[in-house]
């Protein structure tokens, strides 16, 4: 199958001064526009997405809920708020992994939400021109998420699909939050700024984030130079699709929290 794959070099230093590791690479299957007009058939195996990393996020064939990769797994969290486990034959149509190596980390206090959270971030790592992989883990006292329900043909758009979304409210649990913050430069193709999926410790519950209150965790972050898009050039869906449109209200109606 032929495939076209964009490399795209973005030179970077840590504010230390340290080069990046030789690892420090993101790589991506499909847009996010195009998940939002509604390109769910999948493309990229997830046997094929952990050749190139053992962290991230993403969504699974129909749009069957939110995907979580941690430590070389691959999670599924359905529209149920539960969590399994899919083949790595199954297919992903849009996700985001890296091979997760740790540039620095600090603790996050009691009582912090997710506003605050994003600002330690900020604060830590000023540089918005790159890519980091965000990974929080530790005990929450409250955190909310969501899941969308598998879709069937003719797809809806994300927006649509989205609008009854079941939404999972738990407190008092452990887990981690898997995720990036994205360049602003990457508008239409991922999503600029934060995107956060959540799995418990015990592997049950999860969901994309919408709002969290921690109670003591760690966060460590990954500083990524390079970015490897995997663009779905046999799938019709996608061929047919107008990219050229501007879907940002519709992506911050998807990730409104």
């Amino acid at each position: 199958m032929k495939r076209f794959s964009i490399l795209v070099l973005a030179l970077g230093l840590l504010a230390s001064g340290c080069v990046l590791s030789p690892n420090a690479a993101v790589y991506q299957t499909s847009t996010i526009d195009a998940l939002l007009a509604g390109v769910y058939d999948g493309e990229t195996t997830f046997r094929k997405l952990l050749e190139n990393g053992d962290f991230g996020i993403g969504t699974i064939d129909h749009l069957d809920g939110e995907i979580v990769v941690l430590d070389g797994e691959v999670y599924q969290i359905k529209s149920d708020g539960k969590v399994y486990r899919p083949d790595l034959s199954v297919k992903t149509p849009f996700a985001t992994v890296c091979k997760f190596h740790a540039d620095g980390a600090f603790s996050i206090e009691l009582g912090t939400d997710f506003d605050s959270v994003e600002k330690l971030i900020d604060e830590k790592y000023p540089n918005q021109n790159l890519f980091h992989a965000i990974k929080i883990a530790g005990k929450f006292k409250a955190i909310k998420t969501r899941s969308v329900p598998r879709q069937e043909k003719p797809y809806p758009s994300l927006k649509v699909a989205t609008s009854h979304q079941p939404e999972f409210e738990m407190e008092n649990i452990s887990g981690t939050i898997v995720g990036f913050r994205c360049p602003a430069y990457t508008k239409g193709i991922n999503v600029p700024g934060y995107h956060l999926h959540f799995i418990s410790s015990d592997k049950t519950r999860g969901g994309h984030v919408l709002g969290l209150t921690i109670e003591e965790a760690e966060c460590e972050v990954d500083v990524l130079d390079r970015w490897t898009l995997q663009l779905p050039a046999d799938n019709q869906n996608f061929s047919e699709t107008d990219l050229s449109k501007d879907r940002s209200k519709d992506l911050h109606a998807v990730e409104k929290r």
